[in-house]
């Protein structure tokens, strides 16, 4: 999806306006520290990464083009490299907590509802780490961040092809798991 804010945005931030740069970091910083977040388990992990998202992003801003990539894509991809330089040096696969990645807050209220919501998200998380890394990545940005089928495939490097079917055996899996769970 492309967004002309952001446009503009990049464009004043690229002639040096400092405020546009911190408002690009404003419209962006929750949602791509949801998906690192999503992506690592440790909060002061997600939070140094995503630190290094945007110092990457003012680094390489000058570079940006808005032909073809929409910004956001552009953000997840440098968000998702560093998650996987990470796990590369840590030897790991990339786990999806989703209480953190949806940004659950508990409220005042019935205790019993809460601890139901509790359960129902833990079965979800469990359900989504069953299936393919790939097809977690697709969930979490499709469906958690709320990215267009062709800003996850910016995002991932593959055609939108391949990410609606991903999405859509990821999706056929996570039902069939929730269904046995």
């Amino acid at each position: 999806m492309f967004d002309s804010r952001d446009a503009v945005l990049v464009k004043r931030a690229q002639g040096g306006e400092v405020d546009a740069v911190g408002e690009l970091y404003d419209r962006h910083h929750e949602l791509v520290f949801k998906y690192v977040r999503s992506r690592v388990r440790d909060a002061a992990l997600a939070e140094d990464l995503t630190g290094e998202v945007f110092a990457r992003m003012v680094t390489h801003l000058s570079g940006y083009r808005c032909k073809g990539v929409p910004f956001r894509a552009w953000l997840y991809r440098i968000a998702r490299n560093l998650v996987v330089d990470h796990y590369r040096k840590e030897g790991g696969r990339s786990p999806v907590p989703l209480c953190c990645a949806q940004g659950l807050r508990e409220r005042e209220g019935d205790p019993a509802l809460i601890v139901e919501q509790k359960l129902a998200l833990e079965r979800v998380q469990h359900a989504l780490s069953r299936l393919d890394p790939s097809q977690q990545e697709v969930v979490v940005l499709r469906f958690l961040l709320g990215l267009s089928l062709r800003e996850v495939a910016l995002t991932m490097d593959k055609t939108v092809a391949a990410v609606k079917s991903l999405q859509h055996r990821g999706l056929r899996a996570l039902r069939g798991t929730l269904k046995q769970v």
